[in-house]
């Protein structure tokens, strides 16, 4: 498992782990029950603080992510269920707003945008027309 965390974008640490966790498991690369590495094995093969790696854990399994076995380590949830959460929707919203506002600014079209998502899901190995 191979994480990419930027030091130099504005993004957190520990929110750059959590993404990547969500996308991994989204994309099928990280399965129901698959074991992560500890705490300070990630945190030594990514040269960052422990604590970054633990507030991130601690994140993750807060939403039903992950889930943590003392004395055996730490999985990927099988019990995870996608929740709708009214907080996260508007959330999105307003950042696909903002997205769509600095897209037009850009000069890019809602053509090239939906290209854009299409493609995302696609990675996902999902169907945009799922749902």
């Amino acid at each position: 498992m191979y994480f990419n965390i930027d030091p130099r974008k504005n993004t957190p640490l520990y929110e750059q782990i959590i993404h990547q966790v969500k996308e991994m498991c989204a994309k099928g690369i990280l399965l129901p029950n698959e074991k992560l590495p500890s705490v300070r094995e990630l945190s030594s093969q990514m040269v960052i603080n422990p604590n970054t790696v633990s507030k991130a854990y601690q994140e993750l399994e807060r939403q039903g992510v992950i889930v943590t076995i003392r004395g055996r380590g730490t999985f990927i949830s099988e019990e995870f269920h996608q929740t709708y959460d009214p907080r996260l929707v508007e959330k999105l919203k307003q950042s696909l707003k903002q997205m769509i506002i600095d897209s037009h600014y850009a000069g890019i079209s809602k053509e090239e945008l939906t290209e854009w998502i299409e493609k995302v899901y696609e990675e996902m190995g999902g169907n945009s027309d799922e749902n």
